[in-house]
């Protein structure tokens, strides 16, 4: 990884409220003195407006936590890329383990995910991730070069402009973590795949997403192939957030 700076990302899942929010992004944003790393945070939909006036101006970036399939049209409670755009969103996860397992995002709908925010400027984070019993069964690697294949497949060498995130699916919320040396032999089999893909793999960053936190972000951090974070839980605790942009900031 060339790029200079870690990349270490909140994502808030469904929590939050209006008080809440601007509590702990205003304690947040007082809190980053020092902080060098590349931060975002990605809200629940319906606080985009309301994070973009508060984060307006500062380093911490906006991100979205899904993003529609489709360009448009008769599709429900979906919200598009364009839509997002609209609000300065920078970032979008895109395939995250509880939308793939709750909502039966397939590979190729990820993909098609994918697409839809790199056409108008937005960077997408793309999970990959295997579950407790397809690690058990030797299927890491399997699994995670398949959910990327698939989005190598439809974005070309477009997939140079993504974000990476591996998220043992075993280790969300879970508070178990993968050792630092399961992190890093996933991420370097990653960082090969996306290297025969396209000549500028050095530019994407990946993250590693399973129950990281305060005390165990440096560990994983100092990882070779570890790029930064995708923070669920802890994101929503201002000191144990900001404890983590210094870390990568080191």
């Amino acid at each position: 990884m060339t790029m200079n700076s870690k990349l270490m990302v909140g994502n808030w899942k469904m929590n939050g409220s209006l008080a809440a929010n601007a509590s702990l992004l205003s304690e947040v944003l007082s809190g980053m003195g020092g902080v060098t790393c590349r931060s975002a945070v990605c809200v629940p939909a319906a606080y985009l407006a309301p994070s973009q006036s508060l984060l307006a101006g500062s380093a911490l970036a906006l991100g979205a936590q899904d993003v529609s399939a489709h360009d448009a049209g008769a599709y429900t409670g979906e919200v598009s890329a364009t839509m997002l755009r609209d609000f300065a969103v920078r970032y979008a996860i895109v395939g995250h383990s509880e939308r793939r397992q709750y909502h039966g995002e397939s590979d190729a709908v990820v993909a098609s995910k994918v697409q839809r925010a790199l056409a108008v400027g937005i960077t997408p984070i793309v999970c990959v991730g295997e579950s407790q019993s397809e690690r058990e069964a030797g299927q890491t690697e399997a699994v995670v070069k398949r959910q990327l294949a698939a989005v190598i497949h439809a974005n070309g060498h477009c997939v140079s402009e993504i974000v990476l995130a591996y998220e043992p699916v075993w280790a969300i919320g879970t508070g178990l973590t993968a050792t630092p040396e399961q992190a890093q032999a996933v991420h370097a089999v990653l960082r090969v795949q996306l290297q025969a893909a396209t000549a500028h793999a050095d530019r994407v960053s990946i993250l590693y997403g399973g129950s990281m936190n305060a005390a165990n972000a440096a560990s994983l951090l100092a990882l070779p192939d570890v790029d930064g974070g995708l923070i669920g839980g802890a994101s929503l605790k201002a000191p144990e957030f900001l404890a983590m942009l210094k870390a990568a900031s080191r």
